[in-house]
């Protein structure tokens, strides 16, 4: 019996849990939420913080695992390639590689180095001269070099505010440096590919919409659409870039990832590669075009001809669409009245719905919950999304015991 390790146990875990468990592999799932939804699937739980990874990695040993596996999160990506290493476990990234996926000035860098256009950018310290940013237009949006999850991420109008935000910047930041790059307007895209004895596989490319919610504020992610209304006009620069990112590294297999910008007069401007899978959307690939990550990410471990049969005829031009809702809330208040978000998960075309929090719990910035609800939806057009997603938009409301708003107002994107 094949012995596996998931490293992550929340609900995005669960039907990865238990399609391992159907195929009869030993589930031994490893993480620091003692109690957490996935553990109740498993055949075995440990409760090891997964930045543990020497501890993780000498369990792995004691258990005798062949295989371990995790996605949907940059952190569990690092810590799985850190313990497959010193577990002497199958995994198709390792140490030397990490830092250009993990570190933002080394992946500035290496897209700078290569040729691929990505927005200007500085890093500085907090002592920095004004120099330093010559060149720059502002508005700017200033990050730490080294989280994740929108940390410390604003965006800013000038010198004098990039100063005066430095700290802030870098409050949960183990480096005292930041990354300063244009702020860039143009259409949003997240995409997700496999990588093939070197090749990359397009997966799906998705239309990603923001919402301002306030000054400094970086724009809220409020739906992602699948497949892109503009997918003909990227997929050919988009799948270069990641071809060449993954030549670079030395990438032959396994998930890459990448947001990026484009518009017609610069094309394709990288955001970010990740060597994972998107959280929170892996579902609507299944819903619009049939494929199923969590089969995908097994097979890579246990079956690779499956892997090579998958992508021997697929295609990322879906036939059906299907979007996630992402409905965000402000931090500080209490969520006590959800009857308009439970109706609305009973419309039609509603495929799955999350809602976060419990009545008189404190929505918590960065907290456990990623979101205050989700929803999943799915149809035969974009025009049937489009208005079933300018229904949610216009009728959803969570509120606090005195009846005021807790939710920010999501429009859809123009």
């Amino acid at each position: 019996m094949h012995k596996l390790v998931v490293l992550g146990s929340l609900g995005e875990f669960v039907q990865l849990i238990k399609l391992a468990k159907k195929r009869g592999y030993y589930t031994i799932v490893c993480d620091g939420y003692p109690g957490s939804v996935g553990k109740s699937f498993a055949d075995k739980v440990y409760d090891i913080d997964v930045g543990d990874t020497d501890a993780i990695a000498a369990m792995c040993r004691e258990e005798q695992a062949d295989g371990i596996i995790t996605s949907f999160s940059d952190y569990l990506f690092e810590c799985m390639v850190k313990i497959a290493e010193k577990a002497e476990l199958k995994c198709y990234f390792n140490t030397k590689q990490l830092p250009y996926y993990r570190d933002k000035v080394l992946m500035k860098d290496m897209l700078t180095e290569l040729g691929i256009h990505t927005p200007a950018y500085r890093y500085v310290t907090k002592d920095f001269f004004d120099e330093e940013l010559s060149g720059l237009r502002f508005p700017v949006v200033v990050k730490p070099v080294d989280k994740y999850g929108s940390r410390g991420v604003e965006v800013l109008d000038s010198v004098e505010e990039i100063r005066g935000h430095f700290d802030h910047t870098c409050a949960t930041s183990d480096i005292k440096k930041i990354l300063v790059e244009e702020y860039h307007d143009g259409f949003e895209f997240n995409m997700m590919s496999w990588v093939l004895h070197g090749k990359v596989q397009v997966i799906s490319i998705a239309d990603r919409e923001k919402t301002p919610i306030g000054d400094h504020q970086i724009p809220i992610s409020s739906r992602n659409v699948y497949p892109s209304k503009r997918l003909e006009l990227v997929i050919d620069e988009a799948k270069n870039v990641l071809q060449r990112v993954a030549d670079h590294l030395g990438q032959r297999e396994g998930p890459l990832s990448m947001q990026f910008f484009w518009k017609p007069e610069t094309g394709v401007s990288v955001c970010e590669v990740a060597g994972r899978f998107f959280g929170y959307e892996h579902e609507l690939v299944e819903y619009a075009g049939g494929l199923n990550f969590e089969h995908l990410l097994l097979d890579y471990v246990y079956d690779e001809a499956a892997v090579e049969r998958l992508f021997a005829d697929y295609s990322p031009r879906f036939p059906k669409t299907s979007a996630v809702l992402y409905f965000h809330g402000r931090p500080g208040m209490h969520v006590v009245h959800q009857e308009t978000a439970e109706e609305l998960s009973r419309l039609p075309g509603v495929a799955e719905t999350w809602l976060f929090y419990r009545s008189g719990e404190e929505i918590i910035q960065h907290g456990p919950n990623p979101y205050v609800a989700r929803y999943y939806i799915t149809g035969g057009t974009r025009a049937e999304i489009d208005a079933l997603t300018e229904e949610f938009f216009a009728r959803m409301s969570i509120t606090d015991a005195n009846g005021r708003e807790v939710l920010y107002e999501n429009r859809i994107g123009e």
